[in-house]
């Protein structure tokens, strides 16, 4: 049996990546070369194995080669593929992650949901009409042949990658299990300052129809292991919590179904599981209605292509071709600040004779369905206040 509060990932193994940089020919203000963002149309894979990058070549054509990144980073190895389409495993849950992100160097300061400001737990900080964060969206993966156990990573900038991945995933989630499938890449253009741009977007197929994959029936050689919906259908003698949650039209719904849950003593992991991920998908989407951002301006879009060609602000130290500096793809949580937070909302709740199941039902209720165990410092602080204050 897992331990319930720690938070497990898949090893990252790599990224795929639909660009690179290129120098411009020109000298930017700290006296280094110019460099921009530049599109490929054959996925280029980048990796600290060169064990892992020779498999790839193998599959997909290409050769390893030694890589360092832009930012100074630790010494990688690049493979230019010869494919634009790869058969993947979708993971049921994380498979597509979206924040507006703002960075200073290499250090992430902002990280938005377009409500709120997760790194400080405030509002967000930006002019919606005129926002200083980036939209990332972030695409995980395993490579069905590569013979590694880990995932791949890639991010995408862009503005329909945002709006059309999220979707794909939400749905996605629904499966239960891992589904065979494939990422590919796909031109799209734009008309900037009267020109046409073309820039490449990453996509989602899946080797299953809508139905099949919302009635459980995972095809293509992905054998899932039982999840939400497979085991609340089968367990008898309680409501199915899964097909509500489905059907739920906010965050707070599948709150109240969290906490139905824990007074009748259904809870477990698989569940948690499938609510979490239901409650995190309904919360990412009502914040995007709310952000009422409807498109990209033109001159965004060129400045995700030439990013280095605009001189209203200092370039920033050398991010790669997606815009992303690689030293933080996405902050690492602190199991032990949020563990050491935990126990202060424990020993807080001792004199109000709050269990955990009460804590953990409360804390639910407070953050659409969001489990302690998947929350950040900052939220659990936020909780341990309230519930000092007599909030609770």
């Amino acid at each position: 049996m897992p331990i319930i509060d720690l938070q497990r990932r898949m090893r990252q193994l790599g990224e795929i990546r639909i660009g690179h940089v290129v120098p411009t020919g020109k000298t930017r203000r700290d006296g280094k070369p110019g460099t921009r963002p530049a599109k490929l149309d054959k996925f280029r894979f980048t990796s600290p194995s060169r064990e892992i990058l020779t498999a790839v070549a193998e599959l997909y054509g290409g050769e390893v080669q030694p890589w360092t990144p832009a930012n100074g980073g630790p010494a990688e190895f690049e493979v230019y593929s010869t494919t634009n389409r790869l058969p993947v495993l979708i993971p049921p849950r994380d498979a597509v992650s979206q924040w507006y992100e703002l960075y200073a160097g290499s250090k992430c300061q902002r990280r938005c949901d377009g409500v709120t400001e997760m790194k400080s737990d405030r509002p967000c900080l930006c002019d919606p009409d005129n926002r200083d964060c980036a939209m990332t969206t972030r695409v995980n993966v395993m490579l069905r042949d590569v013979p590694a156990l880990g995932q791949w990573l890639l991010v995408s900038k862009g503005y329909y990658a945002a709006v059309t991945l999220p979707p794909a995933a939400e749905l996605l989630a629904q499966a239960g299990g891992y589904v065979a499938g494939w990422l590919g890449m796909e031109e799209r253009s734009a008309i900037v300052k009267d020109k046409p741009a073309r820039f490449m977007v990453p996509t989602l197929d899946v080797e299953i129809t809508p139905a099949a994959l919302m009635a459980g029936q995972i095809t293509g050689g992905a054998p899932a292991v039982a999840s939400g919906p497979e085991r609340v259908a089968i367990t008898s003698g309680r409501p199915d919590y899964a097909a509500l949650a489905a059907v739920a039209t906010s965050a707070e719904e599948v709150g109240k179904l969290w906490k139905q849950a824990v007074d009748s003593r259904h809870m477990d992991d698989d569940l948690a599981k499938v609510l979490k991920a239901r409650g995190e998908a309904l919360r990412a989407k009502q914040a995007s209605a709310a952000s009422g951002d409807s498109g990209p301006h033109p001159d965004d879009v060129e400045r995700q292509l030439n990013p280095a060609d605009y001189g209203d602000a200092p370039p920033p130290p050398a991010p790669d071709e997606e815009g992303v500096y690689e030293a933080e793809v996405v902050d690492a949580p602190d199991p032990a600040a949020a563990e050491a937070m935990w126990f202060q909302i424990m020993a807080a709740a001792g004199p109000r004779n709050m269990t955990t199941a009460q804590l953990e039902t409360a804390f639910a209720q407070r953050h659409g369905g969001l489990h302690p165990s998947s929350a950040s410092v900052a939220q659990l602080e936020a909780f341990l206040t309230a519930l000092k204050g007599g909030e609770l």
